[in-house]
């Protein structure tokens, strides 16, 4: 999976659409191989982000978490000390 799509799953507050809408771009980027669609591709590329991103939050609007939820910050941490192991060497 792509580094740069989170989990948005049982957090608090929950994932918000601009955060699903990132998630999304981060999805098209990778599968169409573009950072940025030349204009001939822009279209296209927009309609994607936006069929995933409404799709990603109607799932994250249907799941049901059974645990408690996470927070941002020490998620955010863990992120970080993670990627201090990863790098460190």
């Amino acid at each position: 999976m792509c580094r740069n799509i989170r989990p948005l799953h049982n957090f608090d507050p929950p994932a918000s659409e601009a955060e699903a809408r990132e998630a999304a771009l981060q999805y098209v980027r990778k599968i169409s191989g573009y950072n940025k669609p030349s204009q001939a591709n822009a279209a296209a590329f927009e309609r994607a982000v936006d069929a995933v991103a409404e799709a990603t939050q109607r799932l994250l609007d249907d799941l049901v978490a059974t645990g408690p939820a996470k927070d941002r910050e020490v998620e955010a941490e863990k992120r970080r000390a993670r990627s201090a192991a990863r790098y460190a060497a």
